[in-house]
């Protein structure tokens, strides 16, 4: 049986052992697309394994360093996501079918909730945004069913 000391040690996620991973995503090889994400908890829309990560099904939290000028390529998911702005400013956008876009500029601890088919996407908006501290940061929430981190490509 698993003492709860043995439970607590294998759901802490501590930022000084999280790796930033610069290749997490296809599109962050791409000048304007780059960023480094720091898994917490599950593989987060990267799929990929970290063993530093708390294990989860259903549910992902990473952290992402996003440099000023750097985003996301435009994409969907079969989940909701949510983006919350630790610190900075963060573009925000949804696009739909007709090419229409909306958008709008997050601050700090603002956040936004893509519903699961929407197509949307960020880009840090802050040029002054320092992204070498840890308060730098934007926080990526994602969550939804078993295999629902599949990134779907936005084909209009």
């Amino acid at each position: 049986m698993t003492t709860l000391e043995e439970l607590l040690r294998t759901r802490v996620a501590r930022f000084v052992d999280r790796q930033p991973d610069w290749d997490a995503f296809a599109d962050a090889r791409v000048e304007g697309y780059r960023r480094a994400q720091h898994r917490y908890i599950g593989a987060g829309a990267s799929g990929k394994s970290d063993p530093r990560a708390i294990a989860a099904e259903h549910f992902t939290l990473s952290v992402m360093f996003v440099p000023p000028g750097q985003g996301n390529a435009a994409h969907t998911h079969e989940v909701e996501e949510v983006f919350f702005v630790l610190d900075g400013q963060l573009r925000v956008f949804f696009d739909d079918a007709a090419g229409r876009r909306a958008e709008t500029v997050l601050g700090r601890w603002d956040c936004v909730a893509a519903p699961a088919g929407v197509v949307h996407g960020f880009e840090n908006a802050d040029a002054g945004l320092r992204v070498d501290r840890a308060d730098d940061v934007f926080e990526l929430l994602r969550h939804g069913g078993p295999g629902s981190h599949r990134r779907i490509p936005y084909q209009p």
